[in-house]
């Protein structure tokens, strides 16, 4: 396909021209895609959402031929709808939170010797991490510190900080995956990671 200019081509995408859509849709991909996992953090996430804002370019391809620069009008398309996607992200998750404290209020007292058994095994775990490490996990869970601040307080690397919480989670889930006896959606609920 011969494309003599952007505008050209965005004219033929709002046309409905799927080969020039196409020629579109491979020449910022990548570059929209670098962009958008850098406001959400995710490369899954930030697939989605630039397979999300070209389909939204496809079905509203009609208003094209109005863009005069198509690469600003790209990204603040993208920025926005990255920002609209975290924020639904973000009620989603506090109503499953919501919805996870009412069933753990609602908990009879069978469910409370599960909650017990929980954070025995729990702190059986945090008792067999490497000091620091577990210095590192404690002063998140129970002083609710954040990984900058642990970093301060501990004359330690935000990248060590960072290491640390990855392997204590993970030991952790791993002991408690041992013991079947608890309920694995209690430890994935109310395991804290800060950030």
């Amino acid at each position: 396909m011969q494309i003599n200019s952007e505008p050209d081509l965005l004219f033929r995408v709002s046309q409905g021209d799927e080969a020039a859509f196409a020629h579109l849709f491979h020449t910022y991909q990548n570059r929209l895609g670098a962009f958008v996992m850098q406001l959400t953090g995710s490369k899954p996430m930030a697939e989605e959402i630039v397979q999300e804002i070209f389909i939204r370019i496809w079905e509203k391809r009609d208003k094209l031929s109005q863009v005069e620069h198509f690469h600003p009008y790209l990204y603040a398309v993208a920025r926005n709808y990255s920002l609209s996607f975290l924020k639904k992200l973000g009620r989603e998750l506090a109503r499953k939170q919501a919805w996870e404290i009412s069933v753990v209020a609602t908990h009879d007292q069978e469910d409370d010797t599960v909650i017990k058994d929980y954070r025995r095994i729990i702190d059986q775990a945090i008792s067999e991490l490497p000091a620091q490490r577990q210095k590192v996990y404690l002063l998140s869970r129970d002083e609710g510190l954040r990984q900058a601040e642990i970093a301060e307080r501990m004359a330690i690397s935000l990248e060590t900080v960072k290491k640390h919480m990855v392997l204590a989670l993970r030991s952790i889930r791993s002991y408690a995956m041992a013991h079947p006896e608890i309920n694995l959606l209690m430890l994935i609920l109310t395991t804290p990671f800060r950030v």
